[in-house]
């Protein structure tokens, strides 16, 4: 089921970094977070680099305990319109939660995206795994695991109905006739369901990718069946080529199986990759950043997948503690995961703590090594590209200088931008307007 497509490639921009003490290294800006040179900056290189879009994390609950990079940083959609000013070609891909968010906002929102940037927006749809969540929203609790996914489904229905209020050439403009629009072409959603009632039409009209991109953030079953069901592109994570097969074949069937063509979503494994001239080099640059953090900033970073579970209550040489059900209304993938890996290999907590806190990943080496690697993946399906979220500028910067030039030489890798959209840097079908489908059929 391998796309015919080149790879494609995304870019996470972290601000001080995804962890606990990236934050401290010597190049790392200490207010990175809310510097908007900073994002323009590496915007401007991914841009130059051909990426096909940018990534924006986020999440809506803060504690004490939270990464350095969670307590003080830029709204998503705020960011993105100012990163759009700067840039021409790259996508905008935006996080937020269907949870905690109102369908007609946030169509509103992603169509304003899309028309200032002509096209190139996205939304990364999330759920909020955070049970603290609740306590910043008026919703009267957090769903459960299921739930979230049964509001997800119906938020996106929501969204898209709305995206589809005018249809393509509703707006006339036409000064002397005094005809701005064309009524037959405006059309209202009307929708009365089980988590919303919206009635549209919305306030704005469709871009020249016709919607913007829809990323899904999730590969427990629910997420997974969700993406099969309504995402152009999933974003996911694997430790191993295998792993990663199993996850592209099944969310593939599943799209097929929801009568969709498996090139209708494409998988983008996130990855962290550490270059080096030497394999010397890569290993002194990981325990470089892996030295900056102490095993209780491992163990902090550990607790927010866990529902900032106490782990210091444990022995940190003994075996991972049995956690039961922990985690399972939140970050539930994950955690299934990582009680599944400790318990496979009998890993002390110390070790896991130490491996998700700073993982050095399998996409570390030479560029040669890592282009080949990439590479590896692609062509034994188990990615259509990649989301590259380095850890430290310089990473990045390694990797657009010293990578690309090699997947583009070897043809996997576009040369320069051959489209405007991000639907079509993507290789995505045109979404046809539900109701120019429906007054073609009559």
């Amino acid at each position: 089921m391998q796309s015919k497509r080149a790879l494609k490639l995304g870019a996470v921009i972290h601000g001080v970094g995804s962890s606990v003490s990236a934050w401290r290294h010597d190049e790392v800006q200490a207010d990175a977070s809310i510097d908007i040179d900073f994002y323009v900056k590496q915007a401007q290189r991914a841009e130059a680099g051909k990426f096909d879009f940018l990534f924006i994390a986020d999440g809506l609950h803060i504690t004490e305990k939270s990464i350095p990079h969670f307590l003080n940083r830029f709204e998503p959609l705020t960011l993105l319109s100012t990163l759009a000013a700067h840039t021409s070609r790259i996508g905008l891909v935006a996080t937020l939660s269907t949870s905690y968010s109102e369908p007609f906002t946030v169509a509103r929102q992603f169509a304003s995206l899309d028309q200032l940037s002509r096209g190139r927006a996205g939304w990364n749809v999330v759920t909020s795994p955070g049970e603290a969540t609740a306590a910043n929203f008026n919703r009267g609790g957090h769903p459960t695991h299921d739930n979230r996914y049964q509001i997800a489904e119906e938020h996106l229905e929501v969204v898209k109905g709305l995206w589809d209020s005018w249809e393509d050439d509703a707006f006339v403009r036409d000064k002397k006739s005094g005809v701005f629009f064309d009524p037959k072409k405006l059309h209202k959603l009307n929708h009365e369901g089980r988590y919303f009632n919206v009635a549209g039409p919305l306030n704005v009209g469709r871009s020249r990718q016709g919607r913007p991109i829809v990323f899904q953030a999730g590969s427990s079953d629910s997420g997974r069946k969700l993406a099969a069901l309504t995402a152009d592109a999933i974003f996911t994570n694997h430790e191993t080529l295998e792993e990663a097969k199993a996850f592209y074949a099944d969310v593939k069937r599943r799209a097929v199986e929801a009568g969709r063509s498996p090139d209708d979503i494409l998988i983008f494994p996130g990855i962290g990759p550490i270059i080096g001239d030497t394999e010397a080099e890569v290993e002194r640059k990981y325990e470089e950043l892996a030295a900056l953090g102490s095993i209780d900033d491992a163990l902090q970073y550990l607790s927010r997948f866990f529902d900032y579970h106490d782990f210091s209550r444990y022995p940190l040489d003994e075996p991972f503690p049995d956690l039961g059900i922990l985690g399972s209304e939140g970050f539930r993938s994950t955690t299934e995961k990582i009680k599944k890996s400790a318990r496979d290999n009998n890993w002390t907590l110390r070790e896991v703590a130490q491996r998700i806190s700073t993982p050095k990943g399998g996409f570390a080496g030479t560029p040669e090594q890592v282009a080949d690697e990439l590479q590896r993946w692609y062509e034994a399906g188990a990615a259509d590209g990649f989301i590259i979220g380095a850890r430290l500028p310089s990473w990045f910067d390694d990797f657009v200088e010293k990578v690309v030039p090699i997947l583009q030489k070897r043809g996997i890798y576009r040369s320069d931008y051959e489209h405007q959209t991000l639907r079509d840097h993507l290789g995505l079908p045109y979404p046809v307007n539900r109701y120019t489908q429906t007054s073609a059929a009559k």
